[in-house]
């Protein structure tokens, strides 16, 4: 089978491997499509996502969906549209016992925190564990599924900020999680704004149903005009605007990733209004929803911008770091 590797910072090919065979409780996928997230990036052109360096040849890839191609304990028949989720738990521990995503000793597809590492699904086929399996429902596509992973990371960011219906609510960066994070609280029945410092970015966010945008590189937000901020850009700058945004004890929910260093933020409105601060991390078992919403609204879909062949992967790499010309890119296998 074909799959890509990435072995280095800007270096990526793809090769032929043995095809996997799943053993007890597992099972074979053929991938259709694979996302590219803002770690794929990072892994392709640095060469490491934050502190996890690509110290051997890594296949990038979480967010997938195809069709079982073999599962031998015959649960699921061949042909089967699935969606994966990507995470294998590690050990609890006292206090964090239902929140599996922050467990020590996991590990996530694709990734490259593991030695050796985890390796993901940008490959014809993928070998995971049966409970990791998620069959689609009726009329929900392959192609729509491939985004259940990024809108799980949504609606656990989400469900950090608490019941949303009718409230206002603010999404900064409007890139591929932050489309995903309008979607979900448009769902949820929240009044949405969206910002941006490009046009394109403002335009998906619009379609995914926001019902304002603001080009923060030309206009300033309104203070103490939103009940709840979605921070998805993971700019210093933008934590501080938002800051200022929140109306007093409302909530932010940072999503978006910061390197892990020191960065200038404003502190003095998160100390004057009360301000609640999460941090949201990924997901537990919110693709379950993620899955249901797709299928509840195909219009998610319009999220996906962009399709590229594996053999394409690198100009895929590059369309997908332009914000500006993309919303979510797919490998399609």
């Amino acid at each position: 089978m074909r799959a890509l590797f990435i072995d280095a910072a800007l270096t990526a090919a793809v090769r032929d491997v043995p095809l996997p065979e799943a053993g007890p409780d597992q099972v074979r996928i053929r991938v259709d499509y694979v996302g590219i997230c803002g770690s794929d990036l990072h892994y392709y052109f640095h060469g490491a996502n934050g502190a996890f360096v690509v110290r051997e040849p890594l296949i990038p890839g979480h967010e997938l969906s195809g069709r079982v191609d073999h599962d031998p304990s015959g649960r699921w028949p061949a042909g089967t549209p699935v969606t994966v989720h990507p995470a294998r738990f590690g050990e609890p521990l006292p206090g964090i016992e239902n929140d599996p995503h922050l467990w020590p000793g996991g590990s996530y597809l694709g990734s490259a925190s593991t030695t050796p590492h985890t390796q993901g699904a940008a490959a014809e086929f993928l070998v995971v564990d049966a409970a990791m399996v998620r069959p689609l429902p009726p009329g929900l596509s392959v192609r729509r599924a491939a985004l259940a992973e990024p809108l799980a990371v949504a609606l656990h960011a989400l469900s950090k900020a608490g019941p949303v219906d009718g409230r206002r609510v603010l999404v900064t960066g409007s890139g591929p999680i932050g489309l995903m994070a309008v979607a979900a609280a448009v769902a949820a029945g929240a009044r949405v704004t969206a910002t941006d410092v490009l046009p394109g970015p403002l335009e998906r966010a619009r379609r995914l149903g926001a019902a304002v945008t603001v080009d923060v590189s030309a206009e300033h937000l309104e203070a103490n005009a939103y009940d709840v901020v979605l921070e998805c850009s993971g700019v210093p700058q933008s934590i501080s605007a938002a800051l200022r945004a929140l109306r007093p004890a409302g909530t932010v929910v940072q999503v978006g990733m910061l390197p892990d260093a020191d960065r200038s933020v404003n502190l003095s409105p998160f100390i004057a209004k009360e301000v609640h601060y999460l941090g949201s991390f990924r997901f537990a078992d919110e693709i379950e929803a993620a899955i249901a919403l797709l299928a509840e609204v195909p219009g998610i879909e319009e999220a996906i911008t962009h399709e590229f062949a594996l053999a394409e992967a690198v100009s895929a790499f590059t369309t997908a770091k332009d914000s500006e010309v993309s919303g979510k890119v797919l490998l399609a296998l």
